[in-house]
């Protein structure tokens, strides 16, 4: 039954296009600046991120190191529209990194499950399906 002039409650959705999301600047918690979200891959048979990948180091774009990262480890501040990385620089620096045109094969499970492990994240194919 609807009930004129009641209130109903908007459920939120966050969400975002991938598009939308390269170039967001990244911060750590204490407002660092980390870099830039480059781009996300996408896992098309699973239906979620697989990583984002973040560009960092270099003067206008050259001699970047980017990293990929689970995307669980990035939470968004709609504040000041930027993402946060909660992981120490030390363990960033260590990363296994690529350049612009040698990117990782993104289907490699044995070098994914090396980068989620490196920081320190459980792998989402290992989670179950949260389709």
């Amino acid at each position: 039954m609807h009930m004129r002039g009641a209130a109903t409650q908007v459920e939120r959705w966050d969400i975002m296009r991938a598009h939308d999301i390269a170039d967001y600047a990244v911060k750590n918690p204490q407002g660092d600046e980390l870099g830039k979200i480059k781009d996300v891959v996408i896992d098309i048979h699973r239906g979620c991120i697989a990583y984002a990948v973040l560009a960092s180091g270099g003067f206008l774009g050259l001699g970047e190191k980017h990293l990929a990262i689970p995307w669980d480890a990035f939470s968004y501040n709609a504040v000041d529209n930027t993402f946060i990385l909660d992981i120490p620089k030390e363990r960033l620096e260590n990363a296994p990194g690529f350049d612009e045109k040698n990117w990782p094969a993104t289907a490699d499970r044995e070098w994914m499950t090396g980068m989620y492990t490196h920081f320190g994240y459980e792998p989402y194919w290992e989670r179950g399906t949260r389709r």
